[in-house]
C-alpha cells in the first residue's frame, strides 16, 4: 500500500495520523465512531466520518458527516472609554467574496488560530501584528463553537482597553503570509451603525460589538465601572 502523507508518513506541517481523530471519543453512549477518513489535507484539514447514531426513538442509523479542522482561534476587541473608541480591521475574504460580498473587504474584530499558544498569548500576538497595539488586561467574554454544522473551531472571545500610548506598531498583519489589513480606529456609535446598516457582516464582531453594548464597557451603567469588577481576566 501507498504511503499517504499526514497518515502513516509526515505531511508538509509534520503531521501523522490525521485519520485517527475522533475513533477514541466515547463520551455520548449515543455515538459510536466505525470510520475516520481524511479526503483532503492541506494547511487545515478535511474529513469524513461514518457513526452510528442512536436518535431519540431509540433506533440506530449511520450517518457521514464531513468537519473541517482548522484549530481553534482567538478574537478580541480592542476598547477606549475614554475617547469612546474600537479598534477594528479590514481585510480581503474570498469566502465572503465569492457568496455575494460586493466587494470581500470585511471589517472584522482581530482574531486568528492559536497555533501552539493559549488563547490569551494568542490574542496578544494578533493584536500586535494586525493592529500594532499592545494589550494589557484582557476581559474573557466567552466561548462559542461559529459554524457547528460543519466547522470544527471554537472561538474564544476577548475584549481589552488600550489607550494611545498602547499602538506601538503599525499592523497590517504578516506580509509573507499574504496579510494586508487595514487599521480602523472607529467611534463605537460607529461600529455600531455599521453592524445594523451591514457595513459589518461578520458574526464574531457582530457578537463583541453587541456584547460591548449591552454588558460591556459601552453598556449604561451610571454608577458602576466600565467593566465588572468580577469579570475574567488574564494578566
Amino acid at each position: 500500500m501507498n504511503s499517504r502523507p499526514g497518515i502513516d508518513i509526515p505531511d508538509h506541517r509534520g503531521r501523522t495520523g490525521l485519520d485517527r481523530t475522533g475513533r477514541d471519543l466515547d463520551r455520548n453512549p449515543d455515538i459510536v465512531i466505525r470510520d475516520v477518513q481524511v479526503t483532503s489535507e492541506g494547511w487545515h484539514v478535511l474529513r469524513r466520518t461514518t457513526f452510528d447514531y442512536r436518535r431519540r426513538d431509540g433506533r440506530w442509523e449511520t450517518q457521514e458527516r464531513e468537519t473541517y479542522d482548522r484549530g481553534n482561534g482567538a478574537v478580541v476587541l480592542p476598547y477606549d472609554t475614554e475617547r469612546g473608541c474600537v479598534l477594528l480591521t479590514r481585510q480581503f475574504r474570498y469566502p465572503a467574496y465569492v457568496n455575494d460580498h460586493p466587494d470581500g473587504m470585511l471589517v472584522e474584530a482581530a482574531a486568528g488560530l492559536l497555533d501552539t499558544d493559549d488563547p490569551p498569548a494568542a490574542i496578544r500576538r494578533e493584536s500586535a501584528e494586525e493592529l500594532g497595539v499592545t494589550l494589557g488586561r484582557l476581559t474573557h467574554v466567552l466561548d462559542a463553537y461559529m459554524s457547528p454544522g460543519s466547522v470544527t473551531e471554537r472561538l474564544h472571545f476577548f475584549a481589552a482597553p488600550y489607550t494611545p500610548a498602547d499602538r506601538t506598531g503599525t499592523g497590517g498583519g504578516i506580509e509573507e503570509e499574504g496579510e494586508d489589513i487595514e487599521v480602523l480606529e472607529l467611534p463605537f456609535t460607529e461600529a455600531l451603525a455599521m453592524m445594523r446598516d451591514g457595513r459589518i457582516t461578520d458574526g464574531k464582531t457582530i457578537l463583541l460589538l453587541q456584547w460591548a453594548a449591552l454588558e460591556g464597557p459601552f453598556a449604561p451603567r451610571p454608577d458602576g465601572p466600565a467593566l465588572p469588577l468580577d469579570a475574567p481576566a488574564s494578566p
